[in-house]
């Protein structure tokens, strides 16, 4: 068991060392680690974790986490995993605070921002690009997310209001689906 914990407290400390950007893009290094090297879920699974984590209050990266590590040890797996990823973020968030105000009058540091800002957006592209590719599989997610576009953009509805719709949806197709195959 305490090899399972070290294993899991590494992996998320690997994987929150390498996620620049927030949550949204350490989906590829999710499925590389979680799913490809350490087999601990499917990648469906993973989306699923991923989904839920979104969806409940605090840090995508955290929560999803939390899920993995509980999946895999329980309670202590949760918690080993958790504070492995929060950990190198703890250290480098303090070590860049500590002399980044000190450097922010500088044009280079404001132009590097500027660059790291790009950067990330694109590596939130490449997640959303992803997620889309394995989570819209049909005409009935696709339209689901056409829906949470439109509440989230034209009616600016409320992220948690909108994952509610869209969850309810889910459930009512399910329960047509099942109804109608009887």
């Amino acid at each position: 068991m305490v090899k399972k914990l070290l294993s899991l407290f590494l992996a998320f400390a690997k994987i929150g060392v390498l996620t620049f950007g927030g949550g949204l893009t350490m989906l590829p290094l999710l499925t590389r680690e979680i799913v490809a090297k350490r087999k601990w879920a499917t990648e469906e699974q993973l989306l699923d974790y991923y989904a839920v984590g979104q969806c409940t209050p605090g840090i995508i990266a955290v929560n999803t986490a939390t899920f993995i590590g509980y999946s895999q040890a329980g309670v202590m797996g949760g918690i080993f995993a958790t504070v492995g990823m929060v950990t190198p973020s703890l250290i480098i968030i303090i070590a860049v605070a500590a002399v980044l105000q000190q450097f922010m009058e500088y044009q280079i540091v404001a132009s590097a921002l500027m660059g790291i800002r790009a950067v990330v957006c694109a590596l939130l592209m490449h997640t959303v690009i992803t997620l889309a590719r394995k989570s819209l599989v049909d005409i009935i997610a696709a339209m689901i997310f056409i829906i949470g576009i439109v509440l989230s953009f034209v009616f600016d509805v409320t992220p948690i209001l909108t994952v509610i719709v869209g969850a309810v949806i889910g459930i009512l197709i399910n329960k047509f689906r099942e109804a109608r195959d009887k």
